[in-house]
């Protein structure tokens, strides 16, 4: 559990990556962003990589909780029992809307992530921090295969992930045009009919 000055900074350093990328991130930038005392954030984070960590997990606790409420029935519901009967086509559009929303409302969050994502590579203590979220997304993304009768739920997890990722590059840093919404949910309908049949 984090505190607010904490979420304050967190929140701070996602938006000064979106706005300038990983070298713009700094101590005293993040000071400014947040509007607090110089120094603050280096008395919350003494390191660069304490900073980075900070920041990566309260992303994912953004998109995980961005996640739940995208994927739940309007009953609130994880896994809606009015959809058994269409789980793949249930499936398709939780999909769809959870990459609509990362393309649109948390346009910021996915490229904050992409930022993450590459300063890992580099930075072994990232690298653990980013690998327990993504293990995260990743059981979440078996439940959901697991209740729409998935064989595999594990495999299926990694290839839908995959195709998420490849979507979102695409749209945002790759020579493609950004798909919408209806487009979403066909893609997502023809990769998990290719998984589940």
């Amino acid at each position: 559990m984090t505190s607010p000055r904490a979420d304050l900074i967190a929140d701070a350093s996602l938006s000064l990556l979106v706005e300038r990328g990983m070298r713009g991130l700094t101590h005293r930038a993040v000071d400014e962003a947040a509007g607090l005392p110089t120094g603050s954030t280096s008395n919350l984070a003494r390191t660069r990589a304490a900073l980075l960590e900070l920041t990566l997990v309260r992303l994912t606790e953004l998109e995980r909780g961005r996640l739940r409420v995208l994927g739940a029935s309007p009953e609130g519901e994880a896994f809606p029992r009015s959809q058994v009967e269409r789980p793949r086509e249930w499936l398709a559009e939780v999909v769809a809307r959870v990459l609509h929303g990362q393309l649109t409302v948390d346009r910021r969050w996915t490229l904050a992530r992409f930022e993450l994502a590459l300063e890992a590579t580099r930075r072994p203590e990232l690298r653990v921090i980013y690998d327990r979220s993504g293990r995260g997304f990743r059981e979440t993304a078996e439940e959901l295969l697991t209740a729409a009768g998935s064989a595999d739920p594990a495999r299926h997890a990694r290839m839908l992930l995959t195709f998420a990722d490849g979507v979102l590059f695409h749209a945002l840093a790759g020579a493609g045009e950004e798909p919408g919404l209806e487009e979403l949910r066909t893609w997502a309908g023809a990769v998990l009919k290719g998984m589940l049949g």
